[in-house]
């Protein structure tokens, strides 16, 4: 099923049970298209306070959801190096 689809069942309230199913599945989707551009990123050079800027969340909220899901061959800058 297509994400417009799905997003169009999580807006139809007719049916609460496939609307808090399409839900979820749209949070899944978020959430790895999220990480996906955090990779991104951070391999183009971005700092945890440019990303978490982007997000619209603190640079600690970015970092912690994100820093132990990233892809571990990407270097990533410390804050105190």
């Amino acid at each position: 099923m297509k994400s417009s689809q799905i997003a169009s069942m999580a807006a139809d309230t007719s049916d609460p049970k496939a609307g808090l199913r399409a839900v979820s599945s749209l949070r899944v989707l978020a959430d790895t298209l999220e990480l996906r551009q955090v990779e991104a990123a951070l391999r183009s050079g971005m700092n945890w306070q440019d990303i978490a800027d982007a997000l619209g969340v603190t640079r600690q909220a970015a970092h912690k959801k994100h820093s132990k899901r990233i892809d571990p061959t990407i270097p990533t800058l410390r804050r105190n190096a």
